[in-house]
């Protein structure tokens, strides 16, 4: 991936209530917390990571409800980001309820709202014009409507010689869905992008299986694996064998909300300026390594 050209991301635009709890959670009672209501979704914090990490334009397309429309769209363009938000009329934007603990985990309670109701007519041939890399969410797969979108965006850059990412997103949407219904409906796709459970889950091996055999049997599906493990670092996995192995940034976290996505931005940034997948991947843990230290999921 070399050359000028922009960055387009198709995902989820969402609102993040993001509560950091140090005590543990205290059922049927109070437990102190400080709340932040703040702009997120997988798809947008990758552009935005993107946008402050790169110098190419990053483009996004989402769909958002009408109370919050005008809110996300600054949001976007402050960050760098030139938006194309469809306004949903029925549903309101998504919520991501997100509970951080002490030890900066963070477990999400999640309301898709308007963000999978994107669908092909959302879908316009000039949002690949001077692009030189799509990257979709994987949140869009988890719903027929956003899926069939997806796969539209994708067959069209594949036309035009786009290369394409994806995101899974989410074990849990993973595990509904099926995983080889996953892999089918990103069939094309040359870069892939997992965390250690999701690449587990998708290649079909058990829990305690060495994440390496999960990346080495999904880099022989998708050309370029790379799997994100926390403070392990990243794992690149290249037709059928691994490549590289990047140790993680050091960084003092507070919230772990968007790490994934943030390094999702800060590769695909560096890809779009001619980095080799190791560079790529050192540069996403810089990005994911500053995102923890901050509430939220946004650079």
């Amino acid at each position: 991936m070399t050359g000028p050209g922009a960055l387009l991301v198709v995902g989820d635009v969402v609102t993040d209530v993001v509560a950091i709890h140090p005590e543990p959670l205290a059922p049927a009672t109070d437990t102190t917390a400080r709340i932040r209501t703040l702009p997120g979704g997988a798809g947008a914090n990758a552009a935005c990571w993107a946008a402050r990490t790169g110098t190419a334009e990053v483009r996004l397309l989402a769909r958002v409800g009408v109370e919050s429309a005008r809110w996300h769209e600054r949001a976007l363009v402050d960050a760098g980001v030139r938006p194309r938000l469809v306004i949903d009329s029925q549903e309101p934007t998504g919520t991501v309820v997100a509970l951080v603990g002490k030890d900066a985990e963070r477990t999400f309670l999640t309301d898709s709202g308007a963000s999978l109701r994107l669908c092909p007519a959302d879908w316009a041939p000039s949002l690949l014009d001077g692009a030189a890399h799509l990257h979709l969410s994987g949140y869009l797969f988890f719903a027929d409507s956003s899926r069939e979108l997806a796969m539209v965006a994708l067959r069209a850059a594949r036309t035009r010689g786009v290369p394409v990412s994806v995101d899974p997103a989410s074990a849990g949407f993973l595990a509904a869905l099926g995983p080889q219904r996953f892999l089918d409906a990103v069939a094309g796709a040359e870069v892939l992008l997992p965390n250690e459970d999701e690449a587990r889950l998708l290649a079909g091996l058990p829990e305690p299986t060495g994440v390496a055999r999960a990346a080495v049997a999904l880099s022989r599906r998708v050309p370029l694996v790379v799997v994100t493990r926390g403070a392990a670092g990243a794992l690149i996995a290249e037709h059928g064998r691994i490549t590289a192995e990047v140790e993680a940034e050091p960084a003092e976290a507070v919230d772990s909300t968007g790490a994934g996505d943030a390094f999702t931005g800060g590769f695909l940034a560096a890809r779009l300026e001619g980095a080799h997948p190791a560079e790529a991947a050192r540069a996403g843990c810089r990005a994911a390594a500053l995102a923890v230290t901050r509430v939220g999921g946004r650079p």
